[in-house]
């Protein structure tokens, strides 16, 4: 069976459809599983062996180009775990035989199988919404996944050249100040300069900071307050891959709940994760795929004392890792 598994929105959203590629590849192995990703997240999705074919929607060609890319892969069955109007006419126009999606939006009159999650009531968390909707097409389905979902046999290679590359002799903790996804908390560059300061004060590990490839201002300002403190600072461009390794080798990410922070959760890296204080950006629905135990969740409140004694308790929770 041909199986099409839409997820075209971002990093962190991707992340969260892994699983019900990974499950719904091996409730029959034989089932030949095709992921429509947006073009930031063909790399990772082509590194998964879970997923058999990859096709890649740049949201800027038309419907009728889309649908004869769909058309072509010959899918016998779709899962769309996010739709709009786009990829669900696409679909149609297809002619998938089966169509399964949330009912939700417009969108939802091309499929011809609605599923109700109301999702916005967050009883489960996005990826747990996801993998419910593999259920649609297979009930007796096996909704499990291992964790770490992915590993890579080079990883360790890949980091050895890296420390190599920058001196590095001890573990890594690594810090991603930046905003991304649908993150709406973080702390901002004092209280992360004060975090980062906090842990250098042990000198127990080795603290990296790491960009995206479009934060280079970003990459420079950290630079500017940390100059001469034994920090690395990683801007990634060698793609979202080798970022993906790295990750898997440290021994702890702190980040606000963005891309990076469920690309660290996927590989097996523990996790260090600051929150909204709403139900729509809360730990509960973004929570990430990797193993709950190795995952620090903290949601920042919006009143300036409470926010401050988390901020302390963060801290401690800093120097006693």
């Amino acid at each position: 069976m041909n199986i099409l598994v839409v997820r075209t929105d971002k990093l962190g959203d991707f992340i969260t459809a892994l699983p019900s590629f990974y499950v719904l590849k091996h409730y029959n192995p034989k089932n030949r599983i095709v992921a429509l990703v947006a073009p930031l997240n063909r790399a990772l999705a082509e590194s998964c062996d879970f997923i058999d074919e990859v096709i890649v929607d740049d949201g800027k060609s038309s419907v009728l180009a889309l649908s004869r890319k769909l058309r072509e892969a010959k899918i016998d069955a779709s899962v769309t775990l996010f739709s709009n109007t786009r990829v669900a006419l696409a679909q149609f126009l297809a002619s998938i035989p089966q169509r399964i999606a949330p009912a939700t939006k417009i969108a939802q009159i091309f499929y011809n199988k609605r599923v109700v999650q109301r999702r916005s009531e967050v009883k489960m968390a996005e990826f747990e919404y996801n993998l419910a909707l593999t259920q649609a097409l297979f009930p007796d389905i096996t909704l499990e996944f291992p964790k770490p979902l992915l590993q890579f046999e080079d990883a360790k290679k890949v980091y050895d050249v890296f420390c190599v590359n920058y001196e590095i002799s001890r573990n890594v903790i690594a810090f991603h100040v930046g905003f991304g996804g649908s993150s709406d908390a973080n702390w901002n560059l004092d209280e992360y300069e004060e975090l980062i300061r906090t842990k250098l004060a042990d000198k127990k590990y080795q603290i990296v900071l790491t960009f995206g490839p479009d934060e280079k201002e970003l990459y420079e300002e950290m630079q500017n307050r940390l100059r001469g403190e034994d920090v690395v600072f990683y801007l990634s461009l060698d793609g979202i891959v080798t970022f993906a390794k790295l990750l898997s080798q440290f021994k702890l990410f702190v980040s606000t709940s963005t891309g990076t922070y469920h690309l660290a959760s996927l590989v097996g890296c523990a996790t260090m994760t600051f929150f909204g204080d709403s139900k729509f950006a809360s730990a509960s629905r973004w929570k990430s795929i990797g193993d709950a135990k190795l995952q620090k969740h903290y949601m920042l409140p919006t009143d300036e004392q409470k926010r401050q004694e988390m901020f302390e308790a963060v801290k401690k929770e800093l120097l006693a890792f």
